[in-house]
């Protein structure tokens, strides 16, 4: 059943919201905890979960993208309609920053936070955990999100058991992360990038393009790669 645009779009701006809102409040509050702390590890499953259950939950109805270069890989690989890609984009941005925005209300309510220690916003330089350059940012991300298509694509084609999909790519992301944390505080999502710049600012909206041209990039290479080397004939 093709469910109509506004609800799929619901669909998207609310899985959005799950993956942002758990990802990185698990960055922002629980990461470093006292004691308690989940560390990178921790902030990379969260993540894969996210996508998991948002996969599960909203999937069915919208595709369960929750990511702008997801969609437009998908729609690079002949598997969504080009003139869906706008509104989804939108929702997405909007459900990624109205996250970032509830989550920077919940994390303002300790009296040791502060946006200066960067809410979980993606960089690179001295903005990198680990201080990678901008080229290793832009390789790393554009690989991982690359591969994070081939992922997506293969395991949600007929051939493949489609409802074990969110696993595999749920974990395919708790992967890209334990990566790309130290290089780039891990995106291979413009939305999740964007919506902790805004309210960061500064250098995190100076450096942000990096997080919007590598996985775009990266996700028109895996939708081609899928497309032409490795679907269904």
């Amino acid at each position: 059943m093709r469910h109509s645009l506004p609800r799929r779009l619901l669909a998207e701006f609310l899985g959005t919201f799950w993956l942002v809102f758990g990802g990185c409040g698990s960055a922002v509050i629980s990461a470093s905890f006292p004691q308690l702390g989940i560390g990178f590890l921790g902030v990379a499953l969260a993540f894969g979960l996210t996508v998991l259950t948002g996969a599960y939950a909203f999937g069915p109805v919208s595709g369960g993208h929750f990511n702008p270069a997801v969609t437009l890989g998908v729609a690079t690989a002949g598997r969504f309609s080009w003139k869906d890609v706008g509104p989804f984009w939108i929702v997405q941005l909007l459900g990624a920053t109205f996250a970032a925005f509830v989550l920077l209300k919940i994390a303002q309510g300790n009296i040791d936070f502060s946006l200066a220690n960067g809410f979980a916003a993606n960089g690179y330089d001295e903005h990198s955990p680990a201080g990678y350059t901008w080229q290793s940012g832009l390789l790393a991300e554009i690989v991982l999100t690359a591969f994070f298509l081939l992922v997506i694509l293969g395991t949600t084609e007929g051939r493949a058991p489609v409802a074990f999909a969110p696993i595999a790519i749920g974990l395919a992301l708790t992967l890209i992360h334990l990566v790309d944390i130290p290089i780039t505080n891990a995106s291979v999502n413009p939305a999740r990038s964007t919506s902790q710049a805004l309210f960061v600012g500064g250098w995190a909206l100076e450096q942000l393009w990096l997080f919007w041209v590598a996985p775009l990039v990266g996700a028109v290479i895996g939708g081609l790669i899928h497309r032409f080397a490795l679907a269904d004939d």
